[in-house]
């Protein structure tokens, strides 16, 4: 284990990247536990407010992303500043995600059906980070034998194919199929074979002139969603927390 940490993560400077995801990630689930402990009147914690005004947490967040943000840039991929400043990147990135929903409606909805938009986006970020962070890149690594070189090239090939077929997979609507298709490569194949969304660049393009074709994509839609619908909403509700019967602010 340590010695592939050592040649895949850290010799060529993924380390700050893996730093970051934690951190990202671990912000996250301790945000969320703790507004949820807010919520329920549980717990020494408590909202935040100034002059009558009340401090989102998006507003510490986007002051630690600054700061790690320029101070990764300045410290480069090695080293403890480097660390530090991925650490810090990575809480403020976890704070200000979380209220990605805030910040796309300039309104308070973190506990309303739209508020749903920022678990959404923080589990997108997390699976894009970790797929960069999983793959095995061939530079930055010394002193490569033939084998290690062939298998990293090898890996890199088959990345840069299913990226293609996630673009395409994109394309027709299908954003979380299109991520989860960059590293398991028979998603992005389904993806491709099967209609594509109303409303989608692709069902745009193709199937203007195919009122047939609109019409059973439009149908699949509806039945995906609907099959798809509650088992998306508990796991949502498990990750971020059940949003209030109206739209209530927290």
């Amino acid at each position: 284990m340590g010695h592939w940490l050592q040649r895949n993560i850290i010799e060529p400077g993924k380390l700050p990247l893996l730093l970051a995801l934690t951190a990202f990630v671990v912000t996250f689930l301790v945000t969320r536990l703790v507004t949820r402990l807010i919520r329920a009147g549980k717990g020494p914690f408590g909202n935040i407010s100034t002059g009558g005004v009340h401090i989102h947490h998006v507003v510490p967040g986007v002051v630690l992303s600054v700061v790690g943000g320029f101070g990764a840039v300045a410290s480069g991929r090695h080293g403890f500043g480097a660390g530090v400043c991925a650490v810090l990147f990575g809480v403020g990135a976890g704070l200000v995600l979380d209220e990605f929903a805030l910040i796309l409606h300039l309104d308070d909805v973190y506990w309303t059906e739209e508020g749903r938009k920022s678990v959404e986006v923080v589990v997108l970020t997390a699976a894009l980070v970790g797929l960069v962070l999983s793959g095995f890149s061939p530079f930055g690594v010394n002193d490569l034998s033939q084998e290690e070189a062939q298998g990293r090239a090898n890996v890199v090939s088959t990345v840069v194919v299913n990226f293609v077929f996630a673009l395409a997979v994109l394309a027709k609507g299908k954003a979380r199929m299109a991520i989860f298709s960059v590293i398991v490569p028979l998603v992005g194949l389904i993806g491709l074979v099967r209609l594509a969304r109303p409303g989608s660049p692709w069902a745009r393009r193709f199937y203007r002139r195919r009122p047939r074709a609109r019409a059973r994509a439009t149908l699949r839609a509806y039945h995906h969603d609907r099959r798809w619908a509650g088992p998306r909403r508990r796991l949502q509700d498990l990750i971020g927390g059940k949003p209030d019967a109206l739209s209530a602010r927290r």
